[in-house]
């Protein structure tokens, strides 16, 4: 059975914002909920890790990403709402440097906290299936209809991406 094409998503609404960041929560602090039981300084360590880590990936990444470029001073994107626009919009896909740092930084995000989750089963259970979840369902919600078409995820069919160039 064919599937409906999806309309490209070019914008977001601030519901895309809160829907997507309360997603991504469960596994943020299912983490920080086993690195606690475990130290609250290295609590510590993760969040500040994981806020500069982020900020790379908003500096290498997102710059690229059409959300981005568009005229507004604040981002407006499913993971950023009225964050300002700290570094300059460009307009060429990311290079392999950019690609490199980004998902670098993405994989110490979230493969940095299984040192603390497997001493918690339960709680290394709830992560790895909340993030394969929260994977699952914005590569299929997200990622066939972005018009972000340099991202390596970007699934939108090539026949709606030739129409849109």
């Amino acid at each position: 059975m064919n599937e409906p094409k999806a309309r490209l998503k070019e914008q977001h609404k601030f519901s895309d914002y809160l829907y997507w960041n309360l997603f991504a929560a469960l596994p943020f602090f299912t983490a920080c909920i086993g690195i606690y039981k475990n130290s609250i300084i290295w609590l510590i360590f993760y969040v500040i890790i994981f806020l500069c880590l982020i900020t790379l990936i908003y500096r290498f990444y997102c710059t690229h990403c059409p959300h981005y470029i568009q005229g507004a001073k604040t981002t407006k994107c499913m993971f950023f709402w009225g964050i300002p626009k700290f570094f300059k919009s460009n307009t060429k896909p990311p290079n392999f440097i950019e690609k490199a740092v980004s998902l670098i930084a993405a994989l110490i995000i979230l493969l940095l906290p299984l040192h603390w989750l497997r001493f918690h089963t339960e709680l290394f259970v709830i992560y790895l299936l909340s993030l394969a979840v929260f994977g699952v369902t914005i590569r299929r919600n997200e990622c066939r209809r972005c018009i972000y078409f340099n991202c390596p995820a970007n699934n939108v069919p090539e026949d709606i991406k030739g129409a849109k160039l």
